[in-house]
């Protein structure tokens, strides 16, 4: 069991936004083999009354005015994935049969994440690690109890250690009094001993420590001081560390001073496994200006990695990436993959895209149901797009029906 925390997430996305307004959009790359195609619809839909979409069952639905969205409203946020106009009138899908992928059943498509390891966030297969040398160092029984969840045990082989100034010893009770594992949970207590296995040394200490003069719950509050500890435990290598610092960086000093600042603690992050360290070092291989070509060129290789780590933001640029071609070469098919996996995590930017995508037959074959159906996933979660309502309006009342019933199906992926 590992004593390493989770890591804060300091505003991530709207931090790194805030500098990246300063350098050129953001574009596409890489690609994802796997299978995750949609199940059919089975039985065609009866033609009948143009339905309307409350979001419920088709039986108890409102009227369409008050699904309709705002026609003034400002397109879908995020770059487009349209790399051909969209020529095709909306009265051309009427005729159109329901065809495979109109209804979104994750039973099959798309399996949940059973959990990723630091070696599967660096999304290249490594090679077979050498035999293991036999131990013969001297074998720590308090982490040892630990691991095996002899919580009671730990503590009390730790405790002596702790109270003659052990930093491991002192970060082992800590966690255990922080947890309530095997004694009374007690947060003041563990905030005192993180202190001292802090002030000894421990990068893992350094960390929690800062993250709880951060949050000034069971210590004082006080920023310089979190600030200073979450610094120490950057340089000495703790992964959480050097991405919580690279956020304060950014934060701290807006524009590309900031990214430029940060960007070496969001690389040593990104290498240790952190999958928003991965995605934040993408965009900035991507848009700092001044860097050499071998870094821009892994642009796309970072982005991928925190893709298959299951980060859905990453999921969604790495199907643009690759329909648009940006860092490499353009993939629809595969480009088409990513969005779908992203909009089935519940990215709502993805779901929306991917109605573009069966529109236009990017990737994948036109279906005008399917996309009718992400549209009104999309549409229910609050992303108006006058463009894809227009579509809408235009194809038949059965397929829509159609597509109001396969959304109700609709069940994000966890």
């Amino acid at each position: 069991m590992s004593l390493t925390p989770r890591f804060s997430h300091r505003f991530f996305l709207a931090a790194l936004a805030v500098g990246l307004t300063a350098l050129p959009p953001i574009v596409v790359a890489q690609s994802n083999n796997s299978d995750t195609s949609l199940p059919g619809i089975t039985t065609q839909p009866d033609k009948g009354a143009r339905p309307t979409d409350s979001g419920q069952s088709d039986d108890a639905a409102p009227s369409d005015e008050a699904a309709a969205p705002d026609d003034s409203a400002p397109p879908p946020p995020g770059d487009s994935v349209m790399t051909r106009p969209l020529d095709a009138a909306a009265g051309t899908f009427k005729t159109e049969k329901i065809g495979p992928g109109a209804e979104p059943k994750t039973d099959d498509a798309i399996k949940p994440s059973q959990g990723v390891g630091v070696f599967d966030r660096m999304g290249a297969k490594l090679p077979d690690l050498p035999p293991e040398k036999a131990f013969t160092g001297k074998v720590d029984e308090a982490y040892g109890a630990f691991q095996r969840g002899y919580y009671l045990t730990a503590f009390q082989k730790a405790l002596p250690r702790a109270q003659l100034g052990d930093p491991a010893a002192q970060t082992l009770i800590a966690e255990l009094m922080s947890q309530g594992l095997g004694v009374k949970r007690d947060t003041k207590d563990a905030a005192f001993w993180y202190g001292k296995a802090a002030e000894g040394g421990d990068s893992t200490s350094m960390f929690k420590y800062a993250l709880l003069l951060m949050e000034g719950r069971d210590l004082p509050r006080d920023e310089k001081k979190a600030d200073e500890w979450m610094k120490k435990a950057a340089d000495a290598g703790q992964p959480s560390a050097e991405f919580n610092w690279a956020q304060s960086l950014t934060a701290d000093n807006p524009g590309i001073k900031g990214l430029q600042m940060a960007l070496p603690y969001y690389e040593k992050a990104a290498q240790q496994g952190i999958a928003d360290a991965q995605y934040a070092v993408s965009q900035l291989y991507q848009n700092l200006p001044d860097l050499p070509e071998e870094k821009k060129s892994q642009a796309r290789e970072w982005l991928s990695r925190a893709a298959n780590a299951g980060f859905d933001t990453a999921q969604l640029d790495m199907g643009i990436w690759l329909i648009n071609g940006i860092g490499g070469k353009q993939d629809l098919e595969n480009g088409f993959n990513w969005m779908r996996v992203a909009a089935y995590r519940g990215n709502v930017v993805a779901q929306n895209k991917l109605a573009h995508l069966y529109i236009n037959a990017l990737g994948t074959k036109q279906d005008p149901v399917a996309a009718a159906t992400w549209y009104v996933i999309s549409r229910r979660a609050g992303l108006k797009d006058p463009e894809l309502e227009d579509f809408y309006q235009g194809i038949e009342d059965y397929q829509q029906k159609a597509a109001i019933d396969a959304a109700n199906k609709f069940r994000r992926v966890q």
